[in-house]
């Protein structure tokens, strides 16, 4: 059975007066959307609250979001002044993105850059990676490396050039090593706690307010596959 955060047994990775990281599970939404179910920026208000003795509302800014059945990092800001400065970070790549993935078809290079164009398909909420061109497509850049063979699976470190929908997941699928778990980009069957396979394992910035450097690590769910890394 899949636990959701909450504000008890929420995981905080880094906290200070201008952000808050926290290590997404399966399942949480980072926000709020036509499911009606709590997104985790409500949660990590609830924890703020609580833990400081906030009267009144909680200020909490979304800086980016995480697909449901993924886990990991996750950053929000706790000032207006660090949202701010933290879109503009997001929006022109001054962040390093390291995601772990666990995939069952090995990719033909132990290494490689994977270049493809993603055309997003708003209907069905899934993204296509195109070799050439195609209209409404956005350029979107990985490079991964295996770095440890499982039983019947293999790992993957992915650094990310772009932030496109669904980028990784489409990409994987797109050499043919769809993500374990990921039935929407080609993967035979479900995890059962809904989930799939890709973690986001580091996120490295520079702070917002203090310009010091930032280096946050998410460590992997308690579950057979990741733990065997």
């Amino acid at each position: 059975m899949k636990e959701i955060s909450n504000k008890n047994n929420l995981q905080v990775l880094h906290e200070d007066n201008h952000i808050i990281v926290v290590n997404k599970r399966v399942g949480d939404i980072v926000q709020g959307d036509k499911t009606g179910d709590k997104p985790l920026s409500e949660v990590v208000k609830e924890y703020i609250k609580d833990k400081y003795n906030k009267p009144g509302e909680v200020f909490l800014g979304v800086v980016h979001r995480l697909d449901r059945p993924t886990t990991g990092i996750v950053v929000f800001a706790r000032t207006s002044k660090a949202l701010t400065r933290l879109n503009e970070l997001f929006k022109n790549r001054e962040t390093q993105k390291t995601y772990w993935a666990i995939v069952k078809n090995k990719p033909e290079k132990s290494a490689d850059k994977l270049v493809h164009f993603i055309k997003r398909n708003e209907k069905n909420n899934t993204s296509k990676a195109h070799i050439k061109e195609v209209p409404d497509s956005k350029l979107a850049s990985l490079d991964y490396t295996i770095f440890k063979e499982l039983n019947n699976y293999f790992a993957l470190e992915i650094n990310l050039h772009t932030g496109r929908h669904h980028q990784i997941r489409a990409q994987l699928s797109a050499i043919g090593s769809a993500i374990k778990g990921d039935l929407k980009y080609g993967f035979d069957r479900s995890n059962p706690d809904g989930g799939i396979h890709l973690h986001a394992r580091k996120l490295v910035f520079i702070h917002p307010v203090t310009k010091e450097a930032v280096s946050v690590t998410a460590p992997v769910p308690n579950e057979v596959i990741w733990n065997a890394l």
